[in-house]
């Protein structure tokens, strides 16, 4: 928990150094507006702008911004106009015109793959409230915005997220499974399976160490497990999923499943926590009964049809 609240207060921390960053670079842009675009001022403005503000430990951001802004002001100019052709660029209010060509400049121009375009946007919108007239968050909005659609960056945007989400991307980690199954005394099929802290009756299963043959991989999940050994005998195939994980996010969970035999011998979980509660020893018929993922109920499906199999001959 405590880690949790340091990494979301470095978070915040940041968010809001860089929106002082942005208070900094309009009063210089406003100072340098007032002065005729005086470049030659650009440095005094911009130190002018700095003071009392010794908690902005990073200038180059700010300073970034303010000389890429005067650098690209002509196009940034042209695109307002474009944008809002009812308001040539004179007439607009010098803060106003000033947070514009400062939303445009890191929407399209500042190259910074940290700061996406609504991202820019908001802080822009913020910035009219606090520096401009009663409507200008509202004029800065809709200009951006418009800006923003007729932009290719709605897509970029979109195709960024999509690669984000895409699970090829995240990490995977690979485990075997198993549909384990035993004859008991009487001649009955018994097949073992172990409940979850979800209410699930679900397959045994663990993770694969780097080189490990999932089939090694599996036996000895089992053993560690539920105490049984066990010999493979099918391949029942595989699935996939995402889940979170503690330390890294969100993973790509990548399960092998077989279908293994062993004596019937009492099972029992071999360690507590873990996420399991039980273990079980369950007929065919109670099998098809029991509460489990939909992801696996055709592997489960396909093991017991399996073990009738070899056993019926």
């Amino acid at each position: 928990m405590l880690l949790r609240y340091s990494m979301n207060y470095r978070i915040i921390h940041s968010m809001s150094l860089r929106h002082l960053a942005r208070e900094i670079v309009i009063q210089a842009l406003f100072s340098w507006d007032f002065y005729q675009k005086d470049s030659s001022r650009v440095d005094e403005l911009f130190s002018f702008s700095l003071q009392e503000r010794d908690k902005l430990h990073d200038v180059d951001f700010p300073k970034e911004l303010l000389e890429g802004v005067i650098r690209k002001v002509d196009v940034l100019d042209e695109i307002i106009e474009k944008a809002a052709p009812a308001w040539p660029i004179d007439r607009i209010a010098p803060v106003d015109r000033n947070i514009l060509r400062l939303g445009i400049y890191e929407m399209l121009f500042s190259g910074r793959g940290d700061v996406p375009p609504r991202v820019a946007i908001n802080e822009a919108i913020e910035l009219g409230k606090s520096y401009g007239g009663p409507n200008s968050y509202k004029f800065i909005s809709g200009v951006l915005g418009s800006i923003y659609e007729a932009s290719d960056l709605k897509s970029k945007e979109a195709e960024q997220k999509k690669k984000e989400l895409d699970p090829k991307n995240f990490p995977l980690s690979v485990k075997a499974g198993a549909v384990v199954y035993s004859v008991d005394t009487d001649g009955n099929m018994q097949f073992a399976f172990v409940h979850d802290i979800f209410g699930k009756w679900t397959l045994s299963k663990g993770g694969i160490k780097d080189g490990e043959d999932p089939k090694a991989g599996v036996i000895r999940e089992i053993k560690d497990e539920i105490g049984l050994d066990v010999e493979v005998l099918d391949e029942l195939g595989s699935n996939e999923y995402l889940a979170n994980d503690k330390e890294h996010g969100k993973v790509r969970k990548q399960v092998h499943y077989f279908l293994v035999k062993s004596e019937f011998t009492p099972v029992k979980l071999q360690e507590e926590g873990g996420g399991l509660t039980d273990t079980k020893w369950f007929t065919q018929d109670e099998v098809k009964e029991l509460t489990t993922y939909n992801d696996i109920k055709s592997i489960i499906t396909k093991g017991v049809t399996k073990a009738l199999e070899i056993e019926s001959y």
